[in-house]
């Protein structure tokens, strides 16, 4: 079983008819290796659909970095908001819990 010697060049990956580079199979764009076989059209789609994918989740990742880090204020200001609301929400259902008691209790006694 022969195979035919694979070839490297440390050129950066070709852009193709839509601007963006042709990634090794690895979905590196580091060397490209070249070998017996060809990437068929689809693979080529394929790997260039994952290249933006690769691009538009390293544009993400910083920002969703940063947003983690540093809150907004509006986000800030809703969150205090909604404290605000939920304890007035368990003060009045303790207010009504102690009222159904109290008021069982004088039927029980009366």
């Amino acid at each position: 079983m022969s195979s035919a010697p694979l070839s490297t060049s440390t050129a950066p990956p070709a852009p193709t008819s839509n601007g963006t580079a042709v990634l090794n199979r690895d979905g590196s764009a580091g060397p490209q290796v070249t070998g017996p076989e060809s990437l068929s059209e689809l693979e080529r789609e394929v790997l260039e659909e994952y290249a933006l994918l690769l691009e538009n989740l390293n544009k993400l990742g910083p920002l969703l970095s940063s947003l983690s880090m540093n809150p907004t204020a509006g986000i800030l200001d809703g969150l205090r908001m909604l404290e605000r609301k939920t304890s007035l929400v368990s003060t009045l259902l303790k207010a009504s819990v102690y009222s159904i008691v109290l008021q069982q209790e004088m039927l029980e006694e009366g």
